[in-house]
């Protein structure tokens, strides 16, 4: 049964704009708070379910917290509210408190003007898509809030930001610190500006915090994951000995070495692979998805580590690290999951896993990556009508299958609908720079002249 409201991770869009809007959060709320009450969590007779709601630092975030809570409450479920925290922190602290359900309010790495909803279960893992089923089938009801007697309570979590800290720290090696390591860490303005600096620091390091004055408007905004030119200048400017770049609500990194060479996802979970490897730690194999860069597939059989794709979508690296018992793996954006340390993407405990490899060898991110020659990888987004059915376009299918015979078996294509915005993606990947950027332009071309004509 296909979705309606809930992609890739979550529900995320416009706000003002459907479904993004005051009266749709408390719909959902109180929908969600209806699939809880309906579920067995072997509560105590009398007893209600609770559930904790986080949010990063959008401005929208004080109002669709307020329609989510009040949902939750006359569907007479408790709830507990941390204020602005990274999504992984949620999903910690659901298990640490050892309540139902989990909601952080947040449009990732989008900018201010979006904002969405993402659910974890109690074990700190995002719903399954049964779950999600059925909140949207509730969400087709009215309203019929509780009597007054069994309405939900609200209060604030206490100390919220300083149990995420401690949980961060506790997941990096106790026989090693930090000192000596000048380390700029950039926020994005978003959930992480009062977390990341003080786990650093606490461990040792000289950090320099940047991008962490939220203003509710500039979260994401030209600094973070997604625009990392900002950290490879402020690590050239400070001279520090790397920088580490989180996105909006903190699953995901990006790492700078002082020359200011990037280190993406695949890259950072190859060194973390390695050096599991190196210790004896690592169990299995590394999940990947259908973008990670087949250099790094490559390298990882060179060491003989089992490597397998998943789609595009940390919840599906997930199920395929769940799947084959596997620990480790992620996406080249920078979502990275240690099911050792988390149930989720972590960008500070991946970021910690990183360093952790660093200090016990002595190495350096360029030594780990050395022998390794990425393919050349052009992705292109072409905005388009979510109704747009490109794999079903003639047009769209002639372009991919000419652009896949020229390119043959020394290189990939891959076309997909982002689950976040109204984007078709296409990535290109080969040997010979001049002819992926051909294919990807040529592609994405057919695809906008497709949508633009009504496909």
């Amino acid at each position: 049964m296909k979705k309606k409201y809930f992609g890739t991770d979550g529900i995320r869009g416009k706000v003002g704009e459907a479904p993004i809007s005051p009266d749709f959060f408390l719909r959902l709320g109180y929908a969600a708070g209806k699939v809880l009450l309906d579920a067995d969590w072997h509560l105590a007779m009398g007893e209600r379910p609770a559930v904790l709601i986080g949010k990063d630092t959008r401005i929208s975030g004080y109002m669709l917290e307020s329609a989510l809570q009040a949902g939750f409450s006359a569907a007479g479920v408790d709830v507990l509210l941390s204020g602005p925290l990274p999504t992984p922190a949620i999903a910690y602290l659901v298990r640490a408190l050892r309540i139902q359900a989990g909601v952080v309010i947040s449009a990732s790495h989008n900018p201010f003007d979006d904002n969405g909803v993402k659910f974890f279960s109690s074990t700190g893992s995002k719903l399954p898509d049964s779950m999600e089923l059925q909140i949207e089938a509730e969400l087709e009801k009215p309203i019929a809030t509780m009597p007054s007697a069994r309405l939900g309570k609200v209060q604030r979590l206490r100390d919220a930001t300083g149990r995420y800290i401690e949980f961060c720290k506790s997941t990096f090696p106790y026989q090693l610190d930090l000192r000596g390591l000048r380390i700029v860490v950039d926020c994005a303005h978003g959930a992480t500006y009062h977390v990341a600096g003080h786990v650093l620091h606490e461990l040792g390091a000289d950090v320099v915090t940047a991008y962490a004055s939220p203003d509710g408007v500039n979260i994401n905004h030209e600094c973070g994951a997604t625009h990392i030119a900002a950290l490879q200048h402020a690590v050239l400017q400070h001279q520090a000995d790397l920088g580490i770049a989180l996105d909006g609500d903190g699953d995901r990194v990006m790492m700078v070495d002082p020359e200011g060479k990037v280190y993406d996802g695949d890259c950072l979970i190859y060194i973390i692979a390695k050096h599991r490897q190196q210790l004896g730690t690592l169990q299995g194999g590394i999940a990947g998805t259908l973008m990670t860069n087949l250099a790094i597939e490559l390298a990882l059989g060179g060491l003989g580590i089992p490597f397998a794709r998943a789609n595009v979508g940390d919840r599906y690296v997930s199920e395929l690290l769940k799947q084959n018992n596997w620990h480790l793996g992620g996406e080249n954006s920078g979502h990275i999951i240690c099911r050792d340390k988390h149930t989720t993407g972590d960008g500070i405990i991946s970021a910690l896993q990183v360093l952790y490899a660093l200090r016990e060898t002595g190495m350096h991110l360029a030594d780990f990556m050395h022998n390794i020659t990425f393919f050349p990888q052009r992705l292109v987004n072409v905005k388009v009508s979510r109704s747009f059915d490109f794999l079903n376009n003639p047009a769209v299918r002639a372009r991919n299958d000419a652009a896949e015979q020229a390119l043959g078996r020394d290189g990939r294509i891959l076309l997909r609908a982002s689950g976040t915005e109204p984007l078709i993606r296409v990535m290109v990947e080969g040997k010979v720079p001049e002819q992926i950027d051909h294919w990807a332009e040529a592609i994405a071309a057919t695809i906008q002249e497709q949508a633009g004509a009504g496909g």
